[in-house]
């Protein structure tokens, strides 16, 4: 009988082997590292984006909170800093704080 480790080790090995290569269970986080760095390279101009947009660009703000920031700049106009945005309900400091390199203000 096998020892369990040398059993799993078998085991891995003939599923790879019927995969055809190890690099089958890899793919799928080389394409989330490349989805990560391409949205970290992203920018949104808040004065001028739909709210999808914004929800895309901007990590912690879904299509609700980006929606508020539209009205908020349809009913007051520009966003003439980035504290500004704090006075949109469900933005804090904190979400302006992780995304500054990404807001353009235009």
């Amino acid at each position: 009988m096998l020892h369990k480790s040398k059993k799993n080790l078998l085991i891995g090995a003939a599923v790879i082997a019927l995969c055809g290569s190890a690099t089958v269970f890899a793919a799928p986080a080389d394409q989330g590292r490349a989805l990560a760095t391409e949205q970290v390279q992203r920018q949104v101009n808040i004065n001028s984006a739909s709210a999808s947009e914004i929800a895309a660009t901007l990590k912690g703000v879904g299509m609700k909170t980006a929606k508020a920031i539209v009205a908020y700049r349809d009913a007051n106009g520009a966003f003439k800093s980035l504290d500004a945005l704090t006075m949109v309900k469900g933005v804090g400091r904190k979400t302006v704080k992780k995304n500054k390199q990404h807001i353009v203000l235009e």
